[in-house]
């Protein structure tokens, strides 16, 4: 009777949380937890133990929840009742071990043994179009990216149940690969389900490729569909490659549907919000609004500090605290600057062999320090700042005009563009009004042959080099 009594407690707990987090919040973390049996722990107290689905889930949910479901529980019994959990999977294995005269320390092992034994149950080979470093755990969570990170975790626990589809959206080099494979990772690692990762260029390449089916039969096409439609999750990496790209847009349309009414998780990364996503039909944007959408922002110093010290011990490299505070005030872009600061300036304390100072960190993270890809530019200011310099509007380098000193100004505005950030040229040619990757291409080469026999180009790409960096610094 006293384990109803408990049980009883327990599925009003789940009724006040599902209350106070919210449906999508609570199915994320709390759907398959079940309630085991309950012991007394001496001096009135109580606990009440609860099978969770896996090591991971259990960490969660002892370090977020376990507070708030102990302070319940307490209310309801009027005695001290605290939250125990313990993985189902090893209840299974072990069905006649379990049993509630079993002393504390029998279930812990239990508990110790569960954790290794689904790890070894479904013990797969890394995802290979991962990267295995692309975990939760590399990972770091700060104030800007707490909600997604949370969120993220939640989906890869219980994928199509909560936050589907689940859209991660920010400006270059702010994780949203490393959170969107971290999700990837865990459940491929954890499950059977049939995972895929796949850039949205990739994808587009893969169905072009699909379309045509001389010398490879007319079957081509169904595979396609049928690869991605019937996937458990699919990760799709930087949507807005399809802006204007009427067909891929259609399948993917139809791709979406499937998905989403076989409950399968859809996760997808982008440059920029669903609102500002330009030439896609309503239809296909709707799709995309359905589910979750989260926005990443560049680290805070305290986050910047943490990813480096992170990234250093990885490297097995111990930084002093001034370095580290070089760096993180002198880089607040994104992460990916961070990173690449970082491995020049252990690359170049291994091959000179020389001890990492404040003073030889300076001077190495100089030429960093001072470029304008710190601004984390968008190309919109690039072009506003060429446009300027020319005595131009912004829609002249963007439109379609092709007087002579508008193809240069807009070439070097490409080149510049390249240059100075890490957008593709396909992103690029996107921002010059839906041009190819092959216009952009073009532009670079014609600026670079230029460099080779016009001594003033290269004052003007200084030029404009200064400019973007004052407002780089302004803004």
């Amino acid at each position: 009777m006293a384990d109803l009594d408990y049980e009883g407690f327990w599925k009003e707990t789940l009724i006040q949380l599902r209350n106070n987090l919210g449906e999508e919040e609570f199915s994320g973390w709390f759907s398959e937890m079940k309630y085991l049996r309950h012991r007394e722990v001496g001096g009135g107290k109580n606990s009440v133990i609860i099978g969770v689905p896996s090591a991971f889930h259990q960490e969660r949910v002892n370090s977020r929840y376990s507070s708030a479901i102990s302070t319940i529980l307490q209310a309801l019994s009027g005695s001290e009742t605290t939250l125990e959990t313990e993985i189902i999977e090893v209840e299974d294995s072990k069905p006649e071990t379990s049993s509630h005269s079993e002393p504390v320390q029998s279930s812990k092992k239990d508990s110790h043994a569960a954790e290794k034994a689904p790890k070894q149950k479904v013990k797969r080979e890394s995802h290979s179009q991962m990267r295995d470093d692309y975990t939760f755990d590399r990972y770091i969570i700060g104030e800007n990216n707490k909600f997604a990170a949370n969120a993220a975790m939640a989906i890869s626990e219980n994928p199509g149940k909560a936050y589907n589809p689940f859209l991660i959206y920010g400006g270059v080099g702010l994780g949203k690969t490393h959170l969107m494979q971290a999700i990837g990772n865990h459940i491929h690692e954890n499950t059977n389900k049939d995972v895929i990762y796949i850039t949205s260029e990739n994808f587009l390449n893969e169905y072009l490729d699909k379309l045509n089916p001389q010398e490879r039969g007319k079957n081509e096409m169904k595979s396609f569909k049928n690869k991605y439609r019937y996937t458990d999750v699919l990760l799709l990496d930087d949507i807005q490659f399809f802006t204007g790209k009427e067909g891929v847009q259609e399948e993917l349309f139809h791709t979406f549907n499937a998905l989403l009414d076989a409950k399968k998780q859809i996760v997808f990364t982008c440059d920029r919000p669903i609102s500002e996503l330009k030439k896609f039909p309503e239809r296909l944007i709707s799709r995309f609004g359905l589910g979750l959408m989260v926005d990443l922002q560049p680290p805070r110093y305290e986050e910047r500090c943490a990813i480096l010290i992170s990234e250093a011990e990885n490297m097995n490299v111990t930084l002093s605290k001034e370095v580290i505070d070089l760096i993180s005030n002198n880089i607040s872009s994104n992460i990916r600057d961070l990173k690449a600061a970082l491995t020049k300036l252990i690359a170049y304390s291994r091959l000179m062999k020389e001890e990492i100072t404040l003073e030889k960190a300076q001077q190495c993270l100089k030429t960093i320090f001072n470029a304008p890809r710190q601004a984390n530019l968008s190309m919109e200011n690039i072009i506003k700042i060429v446009a300027e310099y020319f005595g131009l509007k912004s829609y002249d380098l963007t439109g379609k005009k092709k007087s002579q000193n508008i193809v240069f100004a807009r070439q070097l505005a490409m080149y510049v563009g390249r240059k100075m950030t890490d957008y593709s040229t396909t992103e690029i040619g996107q921002d010059f009004g839906g041009r190819d990757h092959t216009t952009v291409m073009h532009s670079i080469k014609k600026i670079e042959g230029k460099l080779l026999t016009d001594p003033t180009i290269e004052s003007t790409i200084d030029n404009l080099n200064r400019s973007i960096n004052e407002f780089g610094a302004k803004y």
